[in-house]
């Protein structure tokens, strides 16, 4: 160990470095780099992420802390302070935004989750001494140096960033269209191995379609292909009310259901419950009923199978979005390298 005084711009208190590279505390929380590329991957590939990803990182945050804390023990008074700060303001603001946000809708929980883990792991700027030089850079370094803030506000701007790339990939293309900053053409025929909405009705664009995890619920739910819906969608417009299926969560599966309502041009609703209840095009309210699907309604539902079933239709628009940890990750490696991106733009208009 090489005992040495950390500098106020690049680390905050007294302390030894490990191996000549970082403190203890900091190669700790170097774990959040695999385990957030991982997130990441499982964030596109299936857009569900285990909740057993989080509390490792937890732990090690806890553990990280307590570690700094006894460390900054014997640091100046001002140095105490500052470290307090900065683990108050990561804790106790930008934890509970994350909740906040999927309270609101605004994130998955999945999201919510990754945005709290952070807050607890990466409270303060860490440096990393490579070569001749330490990273983050201390001049890229907000002077209050919340970390987990600063990896949000990458977050966002690389988020924002997505829209133009999206549009750049379509223009490319020769897809000029009004939602060439939100979506993508695919086959009508792969759907299902998307994740994403529909961005198109039977009358144009929309920014509410039809979920396609909803889709996949609703077929499993039904029993039926989306080949045999394609093909005869008049059959299965209208259900028979028999036993259905447990939709699962809505992900990409390659399981076959063996129970099926078949579908009826003619028959509909039996007599009984014709009484009790108006005709359900494509069961939408009765499944619906059933299963929240994500807060998807039964027009959007409909209109979505009344879309995809079109007999000429080859292609459609969806929006995938973009999985909130992937651009996460990304602001992660970010802050780790390069420091605060807000921060040094701001700099560069002289309003930092």
């Amino acid at each position: 160990m090489l005992a040495f005084k950390r500098d106020v711009d690049t680390l905050p208190y007294v302390s030894s470095l490990l191996f000549d590279f970082a403190t203890g505390p900091d190669i700790i929380r170097l774990l959040a780099v695999p385990v957030f590329g991982w997130a990441a991957y499982r964030d596109i590939e299936t857009r569900r992420v285990p909740n057993r990803t989080w509390l490792p990182l937890a732990v090690a945050g806890l553990l990280a802390l307590a570690w700094d804390a006894w460390l900054v023990a014997d640091a100046a008074a001002f140095e105490q302070r500052r470290f307090a700060v900065q683990v108050v303001l990561s804790v106790g603001l930008v934890a509970p935004l994350g909740y906040i946000f999927w309270r609101l809708g605004g994130f998955g929980g999945a999201d919510a989750k990754a945005i709290m883990t952070l807050a607890l792991l990466l409270p303060v700027y860490p440096a990393f001494f490579v070569g001749t030089g330490v990273y983050p850079p201390s001049g890229n370094q907000p002077p209050l140096g919340v970390f987990s803030l600063s990896i949000l506000s990458n977050t966002v701007l690389v988020g924002l960033a997505y829209p133009f790339f999206l549009a750049g990939v379509n223009a490319l293309r020769g897809a000029f269209t009004p939602a060439m900053f939100i979506g993508r053409a695919v086959a009508v025929d792969d759907i299902l191995s998307e994740y994403g909405r529909l961005l198109e009705t039977t009358e144009g664009f929309t920014r509410q379609g039809l979920d396609i995890d909803a889709l996949r619920m609703y077929l499993r739910w039904r029993g039926v292909s989306f080949e045999a819906v394609r093909a005869n969608p008049d059959r299965y417009r209208h259900p028979l009310p028999t036993e259905r299926n447990d939709p699962g969560d809505g992900s990409i599966q390659s399981d076959e259901r063996a129970l099926t309502d078949g579908g009826s041009v003619a028959d509909g609703l039996d007599s009984s419950e014709a009484a009790i209840r108006p005709f359900d095009a494509w069961g939408a309210e009765r499944f619906l009923e059933e299963h929240s699907a994500y807060g998807t309604t039964p027009e959007e539902l409909r209109e979505g199978l009344e879309v995809l079933t079109e007999p000429d239709r080859q292609s459609v628009w969806i929006t995938p979005g973009v999985p909130f940890i992937v651009p996460m990750f990304v602001g992660l490696l970010l802050a780790l390298t390069f420091g605060d991106l807000l921060f040094v733009l701001l700099g560069l208009f002289g309003a930092a």
